[in-house]
């Protein structure tokens, strides 16, 4: 359901919290907080609406028939993959004498929180299909799931057997994997992990960083909230097919003016009447996953460039 009347207000849950945010510190930011920014192509889009060129049929070569043998004619041709933007937003208004007598910049504490939720947003669309725009296409995990690129874990010796099994259906498919996506836990579940020499098969990052090492590719955890734990514990590919058009950058704008009404056009919050200040974020951008055909894999129903790893509830 749509809410219109969530504000910050002075009770026991919300205590303390932002001068101006910079837009460049947020942009800065997002990536971290969304598993699609981090491993997808992000495509710059000057207008609402853009198409690349996926290449869907490919070229044959035959054998001449002797000397004067006549050869054969072969064609090659493109699909269009469409990335159509949609808006991300929301609205967070304080009253303006709560922040006057909070003890530390409320905006600093509500701008990192607002920037995790955009890329909830993002994510849960993009690899589950939660909420997503009618415009996008089928999400990756969906896509993995019609394509036949899963297996429910469990099903081999011990879950790295599952993974390389899932690698294997994107080999035959022609795609080669590139980065690993997971619920969150994932990484300490790899950790009991051994070769049969007993060496660890999951390297974790001991500097820090985002993720670790598996089978020689990137694993991160999206721990904002998106992931879809009772469908898929991974999803791994080739992230290069999964594109994110960027038309704007988010971008944050304060108001000590104007109404805040629902769904049936009712004020619920009138700035200038109650004494309020409300922070307005905005990100407008676009998803599509390419499906470009391979030698390996012709046919587009089978074939796709992600797979994963299923939840055992899944499969039930």
């Amino acid at each position: 359901m749509p809410t219109y009347n969530s504000l910050i207000s002075r009770d026991a849950s919300n205590d303390p919290l932002v001068p101006e945010p910079v837009s460049a510190t947020i942009i800065q930011e997002l990536p971290t907080q969304s598993v699609l920014l981090q491993r997808a192509r992000q495509v710059p889009m000057s207008t609402k609406t853009s198409r690349m060129p996926a290449l869907d049929v490919l070229p044959m070569a035959y054998f001449v028939g002797g000397d004067t043998g006549l050869k054969q004619t072969s064609a090659q041709d493109w699909k269009n993959v469409d990335l159509i933007v949609e808006e991300i937003a929301a609205i967070v208004p304080i009253p303006e004498a709560y922040l006057d007598d909070a003890q530390i910049p409320i905006w600093n504490e509500v701008r990192p929180r607002m920037t995790e939720a955009i890329g909830a947003v993002l994510d849960g669309a993009a690899l589950f299909g939660v909420n997503k725009p009618s415009t996008w296409p089928t999400a990756i995990y969906q896509g993995a799931v019609a394509a036949g690129n899963t297996v429910v874990s469990g099903t081999g010796d011990d879950v790295a057997v599952d993974i390389a099994n899932v690698g294997e259906k994107l080999s035959l498919d022609g795609y080669a994997i590139n980065g690993f996506a997971s619920r969150p836990g994932f990484t300490w579940r790899l950790n009991t992990l051994r070769s049969s020499q007993g060496a660890p098969i999951y390297q974790p990052n001991l500097q820090g960083g985002l993720g670790g090492n598996l089978y020689g590719y990137n694993l991160s955890e999206v721990t904002n909230g998106a992931w879809d734990a009772s469908e898929a514990e991974l999803i791994m590919g080739d992230w290069s097919k999964a594109m994110v058009g960027m038309r704007q950058d988010i971008s944050f704008k304060m108001f000590t003016e104007g109404v805040i009404s629902d769904d049936d056009g009712k004020v619920v919050l009138n700035l200038m009447q109650q004494d309020s200040v409300a922070m307005r974020v905005v990100m407008r951008v676009a998803y599509a996953t390419a499906n470009p055909v391979t030698r390996l894999n012709t046919n587009s129903a089978t074939r796709y460039p992600f797979g994963a790893l299923q939840a055992s509830t899944a499969a039930s």
